[in-house]
Formats: C-alpha cells, sequence, structure tokens
C-alpha cells in the first residue's frame, strides 16, 4: 500500500493498531475519519489517539442530523424490522459512515479506504459494498482481516510499539452505539440460551415506577413533535429513548442470521426505534388506503433486508424507498403511547387531520351513514367465484351435469 487511504476510525484498539500496522507494514499514509452519529464518545480525545498512532491527519465529522434525516427517516418510513424484530441499529450508521469516507478519499486524494472489520461480521460488507457503489475506483483495505491476530495479540502489538490506547483484557463486550440505538455482543452472550445479565443494559435501566405517556407528533411520516412541542429528529429520538427506556421498553434478543451465513446471538437496546417504530406503524393505520398499506407491509422486509445486507446504495433500496415516500404524503398526525413500568407499551391513541376512520360510516349507532342495503349484492358478486367453485365441486361429487 503506496498512498494514501481513509481508515474508518473508532479510536479502539482495532482501528488504533490499524494505524500503525498500515503506516509501518504497508508503507502508506492513513488518514482517519471519526464520524460522529450519536455514540458517546469523547471525539477530541479519539482524534489526537489517531494522531498519535501515526495518523497524518484525524479528522471528526458530526453526521448526527444527516444520520437522522437521510437514513433513520426512511428507515423508520418503511417501518424496518430485519428478521421482524431489530431495528437496523448498526446496519444504518454504515452507508452514512460509507459517505463520508468516500469525501474525505477525494478531498485528500486517496486512492484506498479501509474499515476495522474482522471476516465474520456484517460490517465488513456493509462497508465494501457501499463503497463500491459509491467509488468503483476506490481499493479496499480490511487489515484486521489480513493480519489474523487474536486480541491478546493485537494488544501485545500494540503495546510494543506503544500506542495510546486504552487496553482491557477483561473487556467483556462488544459494544456499537448511535441515535437509533445500540448492539451488545460477546461474552457470555455467546451461549445463546444463558439470560443477558443486567450489566449489560445501560438504555433500558429501570427507573420509572409508574404509567408514562408521550405524544408523537408525525408529518409525512416524520416525527416532528413531543407533547406538542416542536424538536429537530435527533433531540426527538434522545427524548423518547429516555422516557421509553426508563420503564425498561426496548430490549431485543434474538439470534440473527447473519449475511456471511452465520447466526449470530445478539442483545439490542432501542427504546427510541422501536418505540417510534410502533407509532408510526399505528398513525399509517388510520391515514394509509387499504390496498397501499398492504402492498407496503409486503415490501417492508425486504427493505430491512437490503439495509441489513449493506445495500442501502443499491438501485432496488432506493426504487423502494421512492415508493415508501410517496405512501407518506398523509401519514400526519398523532400517536399516544403509554410505556407500562416493566417494559411494556401500548399505542392508546391516534389522531390526523387526514385520517380515514370515518366515524359515520363505521359506528353501530342508528345514526350510522352506511347504506346496509348496498352490502348484499357486494357481498353477492364478492363471493360468486367460491359460490361456482363450490357448485362444481358438488355436481364432481354426485356425477350431476350443468
Amino acid at each position: 500500500m503506496a498512498g494514501r487511504v481513509v481508515l474508518a476510525y473508532s479510536g479502539g484498539l482495532d482501528t488504533s493498531v490499524a494505524v500503525h500496522w498500515m503506516t509501518a507494514e504497508l508503507g502508506g499514509e492513513v488518514i482517519a475519519v471519526a464520524v460522529d452519529v450519536g455514540q458517546e464518545a469523547d471525539f477530541e480525545a479519539i482524534r489526537q489517539r489517531a494522531l498519535a498512532a501515526g495518523a497524518v491527519e484525524a479528522v471528526v465529522v458530526d453526521a448526527k442530523d444527516e444520520f437522522a434525516a437521510d437514513f433513520i427517516a426512511p428507515s423508520l418510513a418503511a417501518n424496518a424490522l430485519y428478521e421482524g424484530r431489530y431495528p437496523l441499529v448498526s446496519a444504518l450508521s454504515r452507508p452514512v459512515i460509507v459517505r463520508h469516507l468516500v469525501a474525505e478519499a477525494r478531498r485528500h486524494g486517496a486512492g484506498a479506504v479501509a474499515h476495522g472489520c474482522t471476516g465474520k461480521g456484517n460490517d465488513q460488507v456493509r462497508f465494501e459494498v457501499g463503497t463500491r457503489a459509491l467509488a468503483p475506483d476506490l481499493d479496499i483495505l480490511a487489515p484486521v482481516r489480513v493480519w489474523g491476530m487474536t486480541r491478546e495479540a493485537t494488544i501485545a502489538y500494540a503495546e510494543k510499539h506503544d500506542l495510546p490506547i486504552t487496553i482491557s483484557r477483561d473487556r467483556i463486550y462488544s459494544i456499537d452505539e448511535n441515535l437509533w440505538g445500540k448492539a451488545i455482543e460477546c461474552g457470555i452472550l455467546e451461549d445463546p440460551w444463558a439470560a443477558p445479565p443486567e450489566d449489560v443494559f445501560s438504555l433500558t435501566v429501570p427507573t420509572a415506577t409508574e404509567p408514562v405517556e408521550l405524544v408523537v407528533g408525525f408529518e409525512a411520516g416524520v416525527p416532528v413533535s413531543l407533547d406538542g412541542t416542536p424538536l429537530r429528529l435527533v433531540d426527538l429520538i434522545a427524548k423518547v429513548g429516555a422516557v421509553a427506556g426508563s420503564t425498561g421498553f426496548g430490549r431485543v434478543d434474538m439470534v440473527e442470521g447473519r449475511r456471511v451465513g452465520i447466526k449470530s446471538r445478539e442483545v439490542y437496546e432501542c427504546p427510541a426505534s422501536l418505540a417510534l417504530i410502533a407509532a408510526h406503524q399505528d398513525l399509517e393505520g388510520l391515514t394509509l388506503e387499504r390496498d397501499v398499506a398492504h402492498e407496503k407491509l409486503r415490501l417492508e422486509p425486504r427493505f430491512a433486508e437490503l439495509a441489513y445486507d449493506g445495500m442501502w446504495f443499491s438501485p432496488l433500496r432506493e426504487a423502494i424507498s421512492a415508493f415508501v415516500t410517496s405512501t407518506q404524503q398523509h401519514v400526519t398526525g398523532e400517536v399516544r403511547l403509554r410505556f407500562l413500568p416493566g417494559g411494556g407499551l401500548d399505542v392508546v391513541g391516534r389522531r390526523s387531520p387526514v385520517g380515514l376512520y370515518d366515524h359515520g360510516l363505521a359506528t353501530y349507532d342508528a345514526a350510522d351513514s352506511f347504506r346496509h342495503e348496498d352490502a348484499e349484492g357486494f357481498v353477492r358478486i364478492f363471493g360468486l367465484g367460491v359460490k361456482t367453485w363450490a357448485a362444481g365441486q358438488r355436481r364432481g361429487l354426485t356425477g350431476e351435469s350443468t
């Protein structure tokens, strides 16, 4: 590797060693790029760590609003849950990171980008497929996948070269966090029979002792207010997460099928994302026409699968998003959520100025506006096909002629 490479830099052990390894072993210049997608981190300390490890430049990008508007909002509109449960916490942050890796590669005249993923995970797919979609001319380096060092060997390498990292041989869990939630794996969680210990959780620690209600306001499918107060999406997500998490709501414990063919036990904390998806789904029930809603339900799992598989920048994901966007123009209104101590969530109310619920049609009161006499002909014609089929079956069984 001669020349410049832009590295997706987290500040952890693997990416810090990767800076030195690519510089010393491959003879290149490394530009470290740390992207803020809402994780708790000291980004100035991360920037200094990259420089101390040997990077010629370290860039920090605040992408929280971009992440919320361009990646979270479209996924929320699609009610995206991989395998019906996982709201794509890590999967959604990777394409925004890729977007900035490519931008920095162009800005610095780099011929390659790099990531710190292993060969077993989904993230290598997301980084590499995304990069090739946006910049097929760039080379891609995966030093962790190439060097094949164990964690102990990686720590030893860092100690040998005096790399400025905080080393913990007792680190139990691998954690990835952003605005949309938190992913936790490794340690005891690798046993799918073992219950997750409470110390893995930080976003869903129960403190509330009474039910708590929130009213989420939507405009064209995007959350815009809480309890009537307008909020930017980043702040709204944080507030919903704090309230929902205080009741213990938002935990997901599942064995999922990775893109690389491995079954993996994953634990997620997603109080904001799961609550907002529940609210959005319910509002769609009030505002979407029946056939549109049913067709959208068929496409939502495909959207989630594409995002999970690293195909965010694919033409199919963009085409599905175009359909989803067209369905959202009237998904406007408010949804009342009730969070219950112990992790429960109920949708207890919904209203919309453009809702399709008509009390005059739906009520069973005597003064309803439904023309009951029209129903007989509708039902007769609707069932004509199955009636004809049944009559034919009867003739076949009895030997009757037509």
